[in-house]
């Protein structure tokens, strides 16, 4: 897979703006708060229908604008892809989302048409941050190689909202208790769904992400990537519905005294260990930015070996952020991707040779 055309219009401080990656290795340089990484993120909003930076599409257009959008054109194995994303100021309307030329109905339909993989500083929170950001992590990447899971994900995310709206409601009025079997059986359903996917995805990333440390750290203390959820780990969706919806009824009195929901994927979490120890509590910075870079390639490796080509990387001025082994480690393991990379100084590349160079300054892009 690779993108073939860019074009902007509207797009945070791009006017109109368009270019043409190079297959190998496309560098955005130029000096910071210029507009490189909106190119990126533009790129992100065309993969999963949103930003990476922000929950406001409105952010997204251009001050004193009504209206923005971002397309992207993919060659793939089966052919040439086109997506893009109209954005509107109006909250009265809702972004648009075209695939090939045609409006599309929902925004799932988006998903697995162009799949990009984006590594940046902040990416570092996988590690140092909560369980909701690994969630995100997982998530995000499973809705591009899997668009069901998108589904799966608003299934549950709908019938964990409608249950905890219940649990609240029923302080005031204690006869609609008996609808909670029906939220029930809808939460257990879509989330044993997506415990599937996401325990088969971290069996396959663990594998990868375990190899590719070894290789970039060099250290006696493996990485295992180690997916805890509080419904079980074993059987097919059936039998994990099953067991959710047996947790639910056993947390019910709680969770009606708490008025939320305690038990179910919304509560999972990734566990990154370095040996028997938490990388988040005992690694070190070194350690932590190589568990996040393990964690990018192993992403790269499984979208390979599912998909049978690769996903379009896309780095936001990390370069500069890695020792030098470790950026000639990641150039190595990039050969043959795609890779669209942001940063200020084109000699922290690793050495790597690109194929095009983009002067970025005020919103405009100069080929060099």
């Amino acid at each position: 897979m690779r993108v073939t055309q860019i074009e902007l219009y509207n797009f945070r401080n791009y006017i109109h703006a368009g270019l043409s990656p190079d297959p190998r290795l496309t560098v955005l340089t130029g000096p910071n708060a210029q507009g490189k990484t909106n190119v990126l993120e533009a790129l992100h909003l065309c993969c999963l229908g949103r930003s990476h930076r922000t929950v406001h599409d409105r952010e997204l257009i251009t001050w004193g604008q009504e209206r923005g959008w971002a397309k992207v054109a993919i060659h793939r194995r089966d052919g040439t892809q086109q997506v893009g994303v109209a954005l509107h100021r109006a909250e009265a309307r809702r972004k648009q989302v075209q695939v090939n030329g045609k409006q599309v109905a929902r925004i799932g339909e988006l998903m697995g048409h162009f799949h990009g993989i984006l590594f940046s500083p902040e990416d570092l929170s996988i590690v140092k941050d909560g369980p909701g950001e690994r969630r995100r992590f997982l998530d995000m990447e499973l809705s591009q190689l899997r668009p069901v899971v998108f589904y799966a994900l608003q299934r549950y995310a709908r019938a964990l909202g409608q249950r905890n709206n219940l649990l609240r409601e029923l302080h005031r009025n204690p006869a609609l208790r008996v609808t909670l079997d029906t939220w029930d059986e809808q939460l257990a359903e879509a989330g044993a769904a997506l415990v599937v996917h996401r325990r088969s995805y971290i069996e396959a990333l663990s594998a990868q992400a375990q190899r590719n440390y070894a290789a970039i750290a060099g250290e006696s203390d493996p990485l295992t990537v180690r997916y805890h959820t509080q419904i079980g780990g074993d059987g097919d969706a059936p039998a994990l519905a099953g067991q959710f919806l047996a947790r639910l009824r056993k947390a019910r009195e709680d969770d009606i005294r708490r008025s939320a929901t305690s038990v179910g994927p919304h509560r999972d979490d990734l566990r990154l260990l370095l040996g028997d120890r938490e990388a988040r509590v005992y690694g070190s910075q070194g350690q932590q930015r190589t568990v996040v870079l393990s964690l990018k390639l192993a992403e790269l490796d499984v979208v390979r070996a599912e998909r049978g080509e690769n996903p379009v990387l896309l780095l936001d001025d990390v370069m500069s952020e890695l020792d030098p082994y470790r950026r000639r480690q990641l150039v190595e393991r990039i050969a043959g991707v795609q890779t669209i990379v942001t940063c200020t100084d084109p000699s922290d590349l690793g050495g790597a040779e690109p194929g095009a160079v983009y002067r970025v300054q005020a919103g405009t892009l100069t080929a060099l």
